[in-house]
């Protein structure tokens, strides 16, 4: 390990978004005591010296940060001399996880701040049986969902829309929150995680608010939509269906793996998730705005098995970190990835393991 690295207190990739090219690359970060690295990913493998480097002392987070639409697991810093950092996880627990031990370091030497940020972190938690998921397909049921009325604001007239005191009501009233701040904490979530956005002045003009209880107001006059019916929906009959059929199971895991590819053979980062009934795996580049993915398959009748860190193992190209599995189909197509750790490989097989 370089001497740079001594004293690691989290690390794994998440997306950057570049400074002169406004273009966006996964890279593997290493969090320290007072700075933040960030490597480049060359076939397979985390290249020896850092490709740069992000200094704490002075730093202010926002988290969530919500200037890309598209791209709602944003975290941004501003270094005291006013660079602004975008980056990107795959989910929001690592979203959050990422904030609190940044935002640990940058405040190490004030211990209530950071006693403060727990006790923030750990006030609301969402039920273990619910999903977020969960949530929003109640909420578009016909007969119990939310309501959905024509709303005039500032002369504009918007279809489909929903208060923000009437999404609190009917949180509560099906049992998802016990308060309303525990109803506006969850309407936080469900606006963080782009299931459903503000539409007119007022509810947009709150999003300025880094509270998250001042986000999403408890208010008749915020009005909020479902995030999807503001966007155009260009998808084919082919792609409906794909989704429906697919991508319709609980998610059970996800996360970012290196993947082998089948023709270049060369190894790309990509966001894996795992679900189940029914059962699939499928991959996403990280890097593009759109949440489609870009290859997948059934895990029925699949075998997924650990591969050994000495040597490279057939079918392997490339100099690669290590930690790797393999996945083959039922139609005997082999798929080769890498985890971070030895211990991230394990949880994925054993995740996988149960669903083929």
């Amino acid at each position: 390990m370089m001497q740079e690295e001594a004293g690691v207190l989290k690390e794994g990739f998440l997306v950057k978004r570049g400074h002169i090219v406004r273009n966006w690359k996964v890279r593997w970060f290493v969090l320290l005591q007072d700075k933040l690295l960030y490597y480049k990913i060359e076939g397979g493998k985390k290249e020896p010296s850092p490709k740069g480097r992000i200094l704490l002392d002075g730093c202010t987070i926002t988290c969530p940060c919500l200037e890309y639409e598209n791209r709602p697991l944003l975290i941004k810093l501003k270094t005291k001399t006013n660079t602004d950092y975008f980056l990107e996880c795959c989910s929001r627990e690592e979203r959050d996880s990422w904030a609190l031990d940044i935002t640990g370091a940058i405040h190490a030497g004030h211990p209530v701040q950071v006693q403060e940020l727990h006790r923030m972190k750990n006030s609301f938690k969402l039920l273990d049986n619910i999903s977020l998921y969960d949530i929003v397909e109640r909420m578009y049921d016909s007969s119990t969902g939310i309501k959905l009325t024509r709303n005039l604001d500032q002369g504009n007239r918007y279809k489909e829309t929903f208060t923000g005191s009437s999404l609190v009501d009917w949180l509560i009233s099906n049992s998802f929150a016990v308060s309303r701040f525990e109803a506006v904490t969850l309407a936080s979530m469900l606006m963080d995680e782009n299931f459903i956005r503000p539409v007119g002045t007022r509810s947009t003009e709150a999003m300025r608010f880094s509270d998250p209880s001042e986000k999403f107001l408890d208010d008749s006059t915020a009005l909020y939509m479902f995030a999807e019916n503001g966007k155009k929906n260009t998808s084919s009959k082919e792609e409906v269906q794909f989704n429906i059929s697919e991508l319709s199971g609980k998610i059970v895991k996800q996360g970012f793996l290196v993947k082998q590819g089948h023709k270049r053979k060369n190894w790309k980062v990509r966001r894996f998730v795992l679900r189940a009934d029914p059962a699939f795996l499928h991959y996403y580049d990280p890097t593009k705005e759109e949440n489609k993915p870009v290859g997948g398959f059934s895990l029925r009748g699949c075998l997924v098995s650990a591969l050994e860190d000495n040597g490279v193992p057939a079918g392997v190209k490339g100099n690669v970190q290590g930690n790797l599995f393999k996945i083959i189909t039922k139609n005997d197509i082999h798929y080769y990835i890498q985890a971070s750790s030895k211990a991230e490989r394990v949880q994925w097989i054993e995740a996988i393991k149960p669903l083929t």
